[in-house]
């Protein structure tokens, strides 16, 4: 079983964004999440290509983009272009799911399919052979330090269940309210990747809370 952290940069310090990206790199974290709202599929206004572009520089990992906008199709050619190794965009605000993963995986990126906290993981059984990763939101996407949603676990423990059955390597990420207190359970139900914000940038010491949290 994978044990990835992808560390979220919607609660670094962008006053001293720089400092907070060495520390990602110099950490055991695997990836950068970067989360894009665009104020109309969320009700906030995050980051947008400069960002994302001024963080490929820097990064020495990969970064995860997670797309929280309406018509995500319009922009994954950008998205590639400024730097996106995964691509995530959401079951709710794409008519053509089958079509944008397979857009995304033909870009080059890593396709992914995010699922608000109302949505059911079984509505993906048709596309998971399309998605390298499904994104379980255990909170209701657009605001950071928001308290985790139990029955996310269940959606974990059945999404797995539904990737063994059709023999698929779809990971399985989770964001939202995750930190060390809760992360061995979320492994336990067959999470892969872990995004953590406010566990891991609110802390008296980043990299150690990374590093349980990869060994959580």
């Amino acid at each position: 079983m994978n044990r990835l952290v992808a560390p979220s940069l919607l609660s670094a310090d962008f006053g001293n964004l720089n400092k907070d990206i060495e520390m990602v790199n110099a950490s055991q974290a695997d990836w950068f999440h970067l989360d894009i709202m665009d104020g109309v599929f969320v009700p906030n206004i995050s980051f947008g290509f400069p960002v994302v572009k001024q963080v490929k520089k820097l990064a020495k990992k990969p970064l995860d983009v997670h797309l929280m906008i309406v018509d995500p199709d319009r922009y994954l050619e950008r998205f590639k272009e400024y730097g996106a190794d995964v691509l995530t965009v959401h079951y709710e605000a794409c008519t053509h799911l089958n079509r944008t993963l397979n857009q995304i995986r033909a870009l080059g990126m890593k396709s992914g399919v995010s699922i608000n906290p109302h949505t059911s993981v079984e509505l993906l059984d048709d596309i998971l052979e399309d998605a390298d990763l499904v994104l379980i939101m255990s909170v209701n996407p657009g605001f950071g330090g928001q308290k985790f949603i139990k029955n996310s676990l269940k959606k974990i423990s059945r999404l797995k269940e539904m990737i063994v059955a059709k023999g698929c390597n779809t990971l399985i990420e989770v964001d939202g309210g995750v930190d060390i207190s809760n992360a061995a359970t979320l492994y336990s139900a067959g999470a892969d990747v872990l995004v953590a914000g406010n566990a891991v940038f609110g802390a008296a010491s980043p990299v150690d809370v990374i590093d349980k949290l990869k060994k959580s």
